[in-house]
């Protein structure tokens, strides 16, 4: 087969999954979960359940729209609401068992964000690569749960890859299209296996090609990443309840808070992509408020915790007096570490890393006390979080998760 960028990581790819990162792979399932979970009463879960008759069709379209879901720095997107529901999928129509669901995930995070580390910043200006990338990881996920070989494979990450897309002007408007990006990404990854699976050949050079996603969408692609190691242990938890890019500022301001020392005003500085998406003063939908970094500071000096609570319509209209009084700026030393660091400084104390990254790993007692907080935000019976606790950190049953999924948002 012809030396290109898919061939290479589809080989990548082929490596056995250690044990550890099946562990790993584990833990971020039951972030995915507990994102759905807090989401199931919102109203992109009722237009999902309209929409949707299958259960992880639904549950594709929730995985984001709290804002907690992971994220990977360097390549800029959230493999989480975008693999599992791919990997369920396929683990249901194969009924294969949950080690070999949990490989396929690994392998679909790490050609998500191998895929995502290749786009450039001219790329994250116009497209959204939880999308973009997202589809080339989902048939990646599902191709392995297949048990597809290499060409194959290739051909189901040629198919998603042609088709990929995801534009961000849906960010200026109060609308649940980024929400049909990610399930999208899913959906259309899982069907780009399948028809890779039944004898669809799809193009190894999609990448590179003169007429490629690198010469369609980007500017200065960057090369494939090394294989060493996997992808998905450089991959970030989301404590708190909105977008990824406030979560430094969030992190600074509860240190000050502990200190005693968060008084207004506030100055806020981060790295420029923090305020280009993020500047917002005068937020006016729950969107709007958790991609406010003014917002998120005026959250934390109110004494609140940056639940979903604190970005309602309510706390937007009760924190108008204190996001007055927050000054936001870009500082050239923050921007000149990002995107392997997204730091922050609030009155002057300055923060490299932040909770949920590597750096400063969310631990099992964190993770699961998010997964409560979401599943009672979800308005879950008691009892509820344990189970999906257990089904994803010791369970051997992928289908016993589609079911629990099932109960949650029939």
């Amino acid at each position: 087969m012809t030396d290109t960028l898919l061939t290479r990581l589809v080989r990548t790819l082929a490596r056995e999954v250690p044990d550890g990162e099946q562990k790993r792979a584990r833990r971020h399932l039951v972030d995915w979960l507990a994102c759905v979970a807090g989401a199931r009463g919102t109203p992109a879960a009722q237009a999902a359940r309209r929409a949707g008759p299958d259960v992880l069709e639904r549950a594709a379209c929730l995985g984001n729209v709290l804002e907690m879901d992971d994220v990977h720095r360097q390549a800029l997107l959230h493999p989480g609401p975008v693999i599992w529901p791919a990997a369920l999928s396929a683990a249901r129509e194969t009924s294969c068992s949950m080690a070999a669901m949990l490989a396929g995930a690994v392998r679909g995070y790490e050609a998500m964000i191998a895929a995502g580390m290749m786009l450039d910043a001219h790329h994250y200006s116009l497209w959204h690569p939880t999308s973009t990338a997202g589809g080339i990881g989902a048939a990646a996920a599902a191709a392995s749960i297949f048990g597809l070989g290499e060409r194959d494979t290739v051909s189901a990450l040629g198919h998603a890859a042609s088709m990929a897309g995801g534009l961000w002007h849906m960010r200026h408007d109060d609308v649940m299209t980024k929400q049909l990006h990610v399930a999208r990404a899913a959906l259309e990854g899982l069907w780009c296996a399948r028809a890779a699976r039944a004898g669809f050949t799809g193009p190894a050079a999609v990448l590179e090609g003169p007429q490629g996603l690198f010469a369609a969408m980007t500017h200065a692609p960057r090369p494939l990443p090394d294989a060493a190691g996997w992808l998905i242990g450089a991959v970030s938890f989301k404590p708190w309840a909105a977008c990824r890019h406030a979560h430094p500022v969030i992190d600074c301001a509860l240190q000050l808070r502990a200190a005693g020392r968060l008084q207004p005003p506030l100055v806020v500085e981060s790295y420029a992509d923090a305020l280009r998406f993020c500047d917002r003063p005068d937020p006016l939908t729950e969107v709007d408020a958790k991609f406010s970094l003014q917002h998120a500071v005026a959250v934390i000096a109110d004494g609140r915790s940056a639940t979903p609570a604190d970005f309602t319509l309510e706390a937007i209209a009760t924190l108008a007096p204190l996001r007055a009084q927050v000054q936001v700026r870009e500082a050239a030393d923050i921007t000149a570490r990002y995107p392997a660091h997204f730091g922050a400084r609030v009155n002057g104390l300055e923060l490299v890393d932040t909770l949920g990254d590597p750096e400063r790993p969310l631990d099992d007692a964190g993770l699961l006390a998010k997964l409560a907080m979401l599943a009672e935000w979800g308005g879950l019976p008691p009892g509820e979080a344990q189970r999906a606790a257990a089904l994803a950190l010791d369970g051997d049953d992928p289908q016993a998760i589609v079911a629990l999924l099932a109960d949650w948002l029939s």
